[in-house]
């Protein structure tokens, strides 16, 4: 099975996407550890990336769908995959599409967790209570609240036309939303 999950911050994106790992035994792959991989293992990708990183600037397209390349082509990806945070905007989704295209593994799904802005800010302030995260400031919140919104939502509608979009309340206990997800795989 080779998926997307789709979500603004705090949609529990990683949490499901480690649900359907241990359940469907396919890696899940988020877009900071393909970026922490490339650089740790000093691909050429990696190391361009980590000058980006480096100034606190955003790894442009080009570089991140190269990098998405590395990865969907090591061996353990063949049986499948879950994509969490690439595609990011609708160039890397194209660049995807035709990465998939031409090594004959389309897309079966594309998960939209969808969690209401007043809910995320909520969890995003519990997350940055308990676990004391710095990058969850207030701020730094509405910041990529309206990033996703700008860059990444478009993505609903991209998929939505190929019919691959599969819409999911992003609300309850972790076990329900996990439950929704496994019923409309």
């Amino acid at each position: 099975m080779r998926l997307i999950l789709l979500g603004p911050p705090g949609a529990g994106k990683g949490t499901q996407g480690h649900r359907l790992h241990e359940a469907y035994g396919i890696p899940e792959i988020s877009t900071g550890d393909i970026l922490r991989a490339a650089v740790r293992h000093e691909t050429p990708l990696g190391l361009e990336a980590k000058t980006y990183m480096d100034r606190g600037a955003l790894v442009p397209d080009e570089v991140i769908i190269g990098i998405a390349r590395e990865r969907l082509a090591e061996a353990d990806t063949e049986p499948g995959f879950i994509l969490d945070g690439f595609p990011r905007t609708v160039a890397q989704a194209e660049a995807l599409d035709q990465m998939l295209l031409e090594s004959q593994r389309p897309l079966d799904h594309v998960i939209s967790i969808e969690v209401s802005e007043d809910e995320l800010l909520q969890r995003l302030t519990s997350r940055r209570e308990i676990e004391g995260r710095e990058d969850d400031s207030d701020e730094a919140i509405r910041h990529r609240l309206e990033v996703y919104q700008r860059q990444t939502a478009p993505l609903i509608d991209y998929y939505r036309k190929t019919g691959l979009l599969r819409p999911v309340p992003g609300v309850g206990t972790v076990d329900d939303i996990a439950q929704r997800i496994k019923t409309v795989l």
